[in-house]
């Protein structure tokens, strides 16, 4: 037994359960990079093809194999060129990451930025009740609801997005997805949840805000119109009524770099939840 193990728990093991390990780390994050983008298609057409693949193979059908084979031959380029856009935003998340403090600092200073703006709005759509759905992405990309809205590419400042949601205005009904810190796109569209776990008396904007929090982790800020309260919705949880301290505390605990932070405010806040608690 004490040779299976020595034999078991040599250097080239180790090395080899790292290596492993360390491979499907990459490929769950890349997954998740990609799970609601363009990309998810690339991948569905790439299974057709190897599908065809071998039925031309295991039917011998040799024209068809050549077909695919010149399809496999140039994949690499058309990849790189349908999705140079993404490929750019992901070597730049990667140039971000926080590996020195100053870039730790620099995202710091980013994302208080947007908190600021995002409150502002907030408060002033809160106090003249004009309703509002602001969707910012997290890990999961929101191509596919980008798509639906019209484009925006905006610096985001809190006098734009009150803008955005003046009643009566082209861009005021639907979603604003905020992406790169920017705001992406306005008046997108967000699926509805079918929950029988929202009150009654919540409409379509949190719905959609519901909706998307189940198939993404994306962190949605809803706005009453009727009544100004404020509604956060984050990884299937909805949070209601909370207050200015309560929502900029946990805005602050998902977008600021993490260090010594966790997310406990989560945990602190939800035995607090009474009305609509889900």
């Amino acid at each position: 037994m004490a040779n299976i193990l020595n034999h078991l728990f040599t250097i080239n093991t180790l090395t080899n359960i790292i290596d492993i390990v360390f491979v499907w780390f990459l490929i769950y994050k890349l997954l998740m990079m990609i799970r609601g983008t363009k990309a998810i298609q690339l991948i569905k057409g790439s299974l057709i093809i190897i599908v065809i693949k071998l039925v031309s193979w295991f039917f011998n059908l040799r024209t068809l194999a050549y077909l695919t084979d010149q399809i496999f031959n140039w994949s690499v380029i058309v990849i790189i060129i349908i999705f140079a856009p993404e490929i750019r935003r992901g070597l730049e998340k990667l140039g971000r990451m926080p590996i020195f403090f100053p870039v730790r600092n620099e995202q710091k200073d980013i994302a208080d930025n947007l908190i600021a703006a995002l409150d502002k709005a907030i408060q002033y759509m809160s106090k003249r009740r004009i309703g509002a759905l602001i969707t910012l992405q997290m890990d999961t990309g929101l191509e596919e609801y980008i798509e639906t809205g019209i484009p925006m590419d905006a610096n985001i400042t809190g006098e734009l997005l009150i803008n955005i949601f003046i009643p009566n205005t082209p861009l005021h009904d639907g979603a604003v997805i905020i992406n790169d810190n920017k705001i992406a796109t306005a008046a997108a569209y967000l699926p509805l949840s079918e929950s029988n776990a929202i009150p009654k008396k919540l409409g379509t904007r949190h719905r959609a805000a519901v909706g998307i929090s189940e198939v993404t982790d994306a962190l949605t800020i809803v706005v009453s119109e009727e009544t100004g309260e404020i509604m956060i919705t984050h990884n299937n949880h909805m949070m209601l009524d909370l207050s200015q301290e309560d929502y900029l505390n946990y805005l602050r605990a998902q977008l600021e770099p993490k260090n010594t932070k966790t997310n406990s405010f989560l945990s602190s806040l939800l035995p607090h939840r009474k009305k609509g608690e889900r």
